[in-house]
Parts: C-alpha cells; structure tokens; sequence
C-alpha cells in the first residue's frame, strides 16, 4: 500500500513535456515488467550513446531547486534512513548526489552513460560505470537507492537493498518525465511486497518503497 502525504509547499505545475506516447515511457514499462526480455546489449548501447550525446550541457538544462525539491522532501518525510549506505542508480551529472551532499552518511553513484559521469563534479561521491541491470554490488548492501528519472531494474534494486532498505523513487516532472512510473507501478514491479509514501513536491513527486 502507498500512503499519500499532502503536497509539499512551493509546488509548481510541469509544463506539458512526454505524455504517455513518449518512446521512453514504452522502454520504461517494458524494463519494469518483462524483465530481462526488455534489455540487452543493443538497446543499453542505445540508451547510453542518447545520454552520452546529452550530457554537454545537461546540468545547465535539468538541474535546478525546483526539481531538486522531491528529493529533499523525500529525506524530510519518507521516513529513510539517512545514517545508513545509499546508492544513486542513474546518477547523470549528479543532481541527485548534490541534493544529498552532507545530509546521508555515505553515497555511491553510477550511470550507464561516461559522458554523464564525466560531467558530474568531482568529489561529491564514488562515480562507477555500470549496467544497472547487472549493479556491481554485493546483495544486502545497501540501506536506501535513489533513482531520479531513471529506468526501473527491479530485480537487482530489491538485490542490493538490505532487508529494511528503501528505495527512493523521484520523477522530477510527475507524469510529463520520459521516464515515468507512478508510485503503485514502482511498488507492483518490485519483487515481493513493499509499502510505502509519496508526496509531490516541486514540479514532480517522490516516493520511498521498503519490504512489507
């Protein structure tokens, strides 16, 4: 079950972006649900080399306080733990390391995509280059995962999760983000039963997911 909380203050209205016919939306439910039908080599390839040619200019154009915003409300309100280990999956430029600066107590981050990672300030936190399909961690490790707009591996998220972990899910533009889940998806594609909140906050929403 998801509880909603009410919506965060400063809350601001997306503008129309990628409705549900986004190509990226088709890939995101597909990697969601099919499983390991739905990715392999070519379309990781795929997907990085987009990123890749993207990441120029990305933090300019995509990180901001506004979207930052369900990321912090998310640590005030979703009730994780913020003492423990936590990985970012689906890094990019580092948006989400930088909202979490100072605030857990240790952070990895990775990305599929070299040029995203290139493109993140250093010293913020490890940078690894990785298949989030296939995370190079050990299972149990982590106490929370971030992902900010990024595609859904449930197996391997609920893998490297400890048992009372969290997962925490942002979509920075609601449902105008390319890659967009709604909260009860994210929770029916984990494996097993998990619970959680969510809120809006900023221009998009947040939600935390542990094991029921």
């Amino acid at each position: 079950m998801i509880t909603e909380l009410a919506d965060a203050d400063n809350i601001v209205a997306p503008e129309p972006f990628a409705g549900p016919d986004h190509p990226m939306r088709k890939v995101t439910n597909q990697v969601a649900f099919d499983g390991s039908g739905a990715w392999d080599g070519a379309r990781a390839g795929k997907i990085a080399g987009l990123f890749n040619d993207m990441a120029d200019g990305w933090t300019a154009g995509h990180v901001s306080d506004v979207r930052a915003r369900p990321v912090v409300d998310a640590l005030d309100r979703g009730n994780v733990n913020l003492d423990g280990s936590w990985l970012e999956v689906g890094s990019g430029t580092g948006a989400g390391a930088m909202a979490l600066q100072g605030r857990v107590n240790s952070l990895v981050c990775c990305d599929l995509a070299a040029e995203m990672l290139a493109n993140a300030p250093a010293g913020l936190a490890p940078r690894v280059r990785t298949d989030a399909s296939c995370l190079p961690f050990a299972d149990n490790q982590f106490d929370a995962v971030l992902m900010i707009n990024m595609l859904l591996f449930p197996d391997e998220v609920a893998r490297v999760l400890r048992p009372q972990g969290s997962l925490v899910w942002v979509n920075t533009l609601g449902d105008q983000t390319p890659i967009h889940l709604p909260p009860n998806d994210v929770a029916a594609a984990l494996p097993g039963e998990w619970h959680g909140t969510t809120a809006r906050a900023g221009s998009g929403f947040w939600a935390t997911l542990s094991r029921a």
